[in-house]
């Protein structure tokens, strides 16, 4: 059977240079590239600030998601490679929030929803993936509805804000400058309006974005372009753009800090990276990136150890149910394929019979459906107990009992098709030359 394969390099094991140089283009260009392999039958791509993750349908994963790393250019030692059922666990703490560098955070089912659609709209999802990503978004909800793992601190933009507080002992009366608009900065500054700022700047490249921002929390809207006029007076700077260059570069800040005293601090919560590295050499500039947020994710982990026991109990009960699912899904294909040839069997005799009576008398409207009612009667009644036995044989995990009953009425026609190939290449091989064997028969297992 083909299953689902996935590769994952995040903050557990990467920084986030390493994760910048594992990512290339944008994200349609991945997509399509992943799935032009010949054996990659399904695929959905997930990039957030922390983490890069690709989850495939093939028979040759291993091999595809290792030479894909390899084209990446991405090292072995910073990546995790899945097979279906740890994918599955994966992806299910990954939506619950488990797996994130704050555990709990809600912007994670947000991010996987909106990826998932992305891959969903460009047609590489089919129906293994669309099961997983669908239970995963529903076992996402379901956590944040039973438990209390969401609750405080939980976003990688309010960890922002604690962070900042950490470092300053409180925010009270410091002026603050949000540079980028979309998702983290909406975050961070929801996140600064709940605290007693002096005032609070939003930066965006779309001014009418940050006007609405500002006005919605009190703030002041400023166009990216004007964001040197504001930096002289922030004490702090939180910078979360999706920029492919960097925003604040090591002049901006130097010529930003001539003529003042006081502490400036840049949190660069954005990958790439919006601030250039080298301005920690500057004095009174004290920079800090996502690594640093760790420091946060460990304090959340400890306050949230009980709620994250209640998810993980709620994420082995849907495991399980998942799992029955895809049991049921291979049966309901036998099911599906075994009614329509017998219901084709039903209407090609139904109408050899309405021929055969129209030969002696008029047949009207009445008698045809009665005809019609008759057959497909006698096919359901006949088709009711196989399809129970299917079903249970297919929650059990009774594969060979599957796989013997599509073959007794060929319902996998593209299976038995690549059998007959499979076999004429085997007839054509030199008794004992096991090694042209074994290439036929890997060659011909990708088909089943």
């Amino acid at each position: 059977m083909t299953e689902i394969s996935s590769m994952v390099i995040s903050h557990k094991k990467a920084k986030v240079e390493e994760m910048e140089s594992a990512w290339h283009g944008d994200l349609d260009g991945l997509l399509r590239n992943l799935y032009k392999h010949e054996y990659v039958y399904e695929c959905v791509v997930l990039k957030t600030c922390n983490r890069v993750e690709i989850y495939v349908v093939s028979p040759k994963s291993s091999s595809v998601l290792f030479s894909f790393a390899k084209e990446m250019g991405a090292s072995t030692h910073i990546i995790d490679f899945y097979g279906h059922d740890e994918s599955l666990e994966h992806l299910l703490r990954l939506a619950g929030g488990l797996e994130s560098m704050i555990v709990g955070e809600d912007q994670i089912l947000g991010q996987i929803k909106d990826l998932y659609a992305y891959s969903k709209k460009a047609g590489t999802t089919g129906k293994i993936l669309e099961t997983a990503f669908e239970k995963a978004i529903q076992v996402g909800k379901r956590i944040r509805n039973e438990t209390r793992i969401n609750k405080g601190s939980v976003s990688i933009g309010s960890a922002a804000v604690d962070l900042a507080e950490d470092i300053f002992g409180g925010l009270t009366g410091k002026n603050v400058l949000v540079i980028g608009a979309g998702e983290i900065g909406v975050l961070v500054a929801k996140a600064l309006a709940e605290k007693d700022i002096e005032a609070i700047y939003i930066a965006n490249r779309t001014y009418k974005k940050a006007e609405e921002i500002a006005y919605e929390l009190g703030g002041h809207a400023v166009r990216l372009d004007d964001i040197r006029a504001y930096l002289p007076g922030a004490d702090v700077v939180i910078s979360g753009t999706g920029a492919p260059h960097y925003i604040l570069t090591r002049e901006i800040v130097e010529e930003a800090i001539k003529c003042r005293e006081r502490k400036l601090l840049l949190i660069d919560i954005a990958n790439p990276r919006d601030i250039e590295e080298s301005v920690v050499e500057l004095e009174n500039v004290e920079l800090c990136n996502i690594d640093n947020l760790r420091v946060i994710s460990e304090r959340t982990l400890r306050m949230r150890k009980e709620e994250a026991k209640k998810a993980e109990a709620i994420i082995q009960e849907e495991i399980r149910l998942l799992n029955l699912q895809y049991k049921r899904h291979k049966a309901d294909r036998l099911i599906s394929e075994l009614y329509k040839q017998v219901y084709d069997v039903r209407l090609r005799e139904r109408q050899k019979a309405v021929n055969r009576l129209s030969s002696y008398h008029t047949i009207g409207d009445i008698e045809t459906e009665v005809l019609d009612d008759l057959t497909r009667s006698i096919v359901n009644k006949i088709l009711g107990e196989p399809t129970k036995v299917l079903r249970q044989a297919a929650e059990l995990g009774n594969e060979e009992f599957l796989d013997v009953v599509s073959r007794v009425f060929c319902l996998d026609k593209e299976k038995v098709r690549f059998e007959k190939i499979k076999q004429a290449k085997f007839d054509q091989i030199k008794p004992g030359c096991t090694k042209e064997q074994a290439e036929v028969k890997e060659e011909y297992a990708v088909k089943d």
